[in-house]
């Protein structure tokens, strides 16, 4: 008798296919959610070492994921990469500015001044001539009797050394608007050549600015000589020692940037 063959049942299974493209769009789904994602961040290199870590993981490297893939370097990243980390550096304000340019102004007239002392004081001029910081300008005080004869504005010949070493002292500071102003007491001049003591002050102030000039690095655009005749006293003319002293000639080296409230007078 023959055996019958037995036949075990077959286990019928599904259909699975469609899971691989569903794991597949999944997979590029949030891939594409990560991506977007970083791109709304400000870290472009953490973006950009993302998106090429999801390349090489889907796309062995070859893929829309390669986002400016840039070989490895030996040199150090663009400082550009660290722009989100570093804190900015605040820029200055207008008014840090023109604090910072006054301060330096108020030490380059405190110097020169200082080079004009030591220069009247070796020279034994302490009796005729002086200076004066304020809040507006530096003021070199010249007495008459020091650069010119009564009633004349011829500069004696031995104050053109005078003025040949206060312009050598001014070269150094070619940025200032400097003013030669002359000065008189109130004794009334009528001569042939000044008929009055606006002409005497006015000749003074442009004798010794030419002196002055004679030192071809000096700007003569920032020159100007006044003729104040006696109406800018500086002492009583009742008297001959007020007189005297309103008999001058001024050299004032103006500021640039004046401030009343933060400067004040500096005299010896």
């Amino acid at each position: 008798m023959s055996k019958k063959t037995r036949h075990e049942p077959h286990e019928e299974h599904a259909d699975e296919s469609w899971l691989l493209p569903y794991a597949d769009l999944l997979t590029l789904l949030l891939a594409l959610f990560l991506v977007l994602y970083a791109m709304s961040a400000t870290d472009a290199r953490k973006f950009e070492e993302m998106s090429a870590a999801f390349s090489v993981a889907l796309t062995s490297g070859t893929g829309v994921l390669d986002y400016n893939k840039t070989e490895p370097s030996d040199s150090p990243p663009d400082i550009k990469d660290y722009k989100s980390s570093t804190p900015a550096i605040p820029k200055s304000t207008p008014d840090q500015r023109r604090a910072e340019l006054m301060r330096q102004e108020q030490e380059d007239l405190e110097r020169l001044k200082k080079q004009l002392d030591n220069y009247i004081k070796n020279s034994g001029l302490t009796s005729e001539l002086s200076t004066e910081l304020n809040h507006s300008q530096l003021v070199i005080t010249i007495r008459d009797n020091a650069l010119f004869p009564s009633g004349e504005a011829v500069v004696k010949p031995e104050a053109r050394k005078l003025a040949k070493a206060i312009s050598q002292m001014l070269h150094k500071f070619p940025d200032y608007e400097i003013v030669v102003s002359g000065h008189t007491d109130n004794v009334p001049i009528s001569n042939s050549r000044y008929p009055s003591n606006w002409d005497l002050s006015s000749d003074r102030a442009l004798q010794f600015l030419k002196i002055l000039l004679l030192n071809s690095e000096l700007d003569p655009k920032r020159f100007m000589p006044i003729g104040y005749g006696e109406y800018h006293p500086i002492a009583d003319n009742a008297t001959p020692a007020g007189r005297a002293k309103n008999r001058r000639v001024e050299v004032s080296i103006l500021r640039k940037y004046q401030d009343s409230a933060t400067f004040t007078s500096v005299n010896d």
